[in-house]
């Protein structure tokens, strides 16, 4: 049976199984289409891309403005100042305004609320480039780059050391309950994940404040400590957090001389990573960032070019 089409890239929760097989798949077909030949065919000639942000980004804007140029269409990134969303306009007045122009909506925002209104008011497809609740593409991302390395997802273990309640733990939990991975969060109390977010996964989880939880774990995954918007909080987070930062003390002991080092950047490199971890022949930071122009074209390839996602087979 045929996978069912997405309306719109909000929430990895709001995902099949299948659909998010899928869009691995679609991601993994589209970078060997253009590894091979170089290019991709331009099924979304004609189309364009609004990209509205709240935050700044390098990977979300370069990432999505060059997949839609390498599938033949068009983005139009609109800047904060320009579209005051959620403050100088309403984000329902937005959405229908730009889906009489465009065929897309990517947004980068804080209040998560603001991509869910883009979607109910607008008529054409919007895609969460990232809120303070989740970040869907990012995960999606960091799943095909661990599919590419070891070759499997499902019985993959990922421990996530740090600020386990920010939206990209809150993604990675819900994109491994859809493969089959175990996620062990290791945080201080304080900075673990709500219970709703544990609660919403089909992973097998843990949540502990122990570093022990490290060992074994094939992929060891950290992000920044002061995320936009809690810069006032930085000298208490950085203090909370000291102990968990993923040096080369805390790789070795996972005791896994293969174990993937994995960070969304940017990095605020002596916090939370340091140089010779971030550089390291286990770091796959870059890969991983290159891999959000693949798994977006995914996204952008079925959600505005209508390429349908493939089923998995094994």
């Amino acid at each position: 049976m045929a996978v069912a089409p997405l309306k719109h890239f909000l929430e990895i929760g709001q995902l099949s199984e299948e659909q998010f097989w899928g869009l691995l798949f679609l991601a993994q077909a589209l970078k060997e289409e253009r590894t091979q030949t170089g290019r991709n065919e331009p099924i979304l000639a004609g189309k364009a891309l609004a990209m509205v942000f709240q935050k700044p980004s390098l990977r979300t804007r370069v990432s999505f403005e060059m997949g839609m140029q390498h599938l033949g269409g068009h983005a139009l990134y609109l800047s904060p100042a320009e579209v005051g969303l959620g403050t100088r306009e309403s984000a329902p007045d937005v959405a229908r305004v730009l889906s009489g122009y465009v065929d897309g909506i990517m947004a980068r925002v804080f209040d998560h609320n603001h991509v869910h209104e883009l979607a109910q008011w607008g008529s054409v497809p919007v895609i969460n480039g990232l809120s303070d609740y989740c970040h869907p593409c990012q995960a999606l991302a960091d799943l095909m780059t661990i599919w590419e390395q070891l070759g499997r997802l499902t019985g993959v273990t990922l421990a996530y050391v740090g600020d386990g309640a920010n939206n990209v733990a809150t993604s990675l939990l819900a994109a491994a309950g859809k493969v089959g991975m175990v996620v062990r969060i290791v945080s201080p109390v304080g900075y673990q994940p709500a219970p709703e977010v544990i609660d919403a996964t089909d992973a097998d989880a843990t949540v502990t404040d122990d570093l022990d939880a490290v060992v074994g774990a094939d992929v060891i995954y950290t992000d920044v400590w002061t995320s936009m918007g809690q810069e006032a909080q930085k000298e208490q987070r950085v203090a909370d957090l000291a102990a968990y930062q993923l040096n080369e003390g805390l790789v070795a002991r996972t005791r896994n001389d293969n174990t993937l080092v994995m960070h969304c950047l940017p990095a605020h490199r002596g916090e939370e990573i340091i140089d010779s971890v971030a550089d390291g022949t286990q770091s796959v930071l870059f890969p991983q960032a290159h891999n959000r122009l693949h798994a977006q074209k995914a996204i952008l390839a079925h959600l505005l070019g209508k390429a349908p996602l493939p089923e998995r087979n094994d």
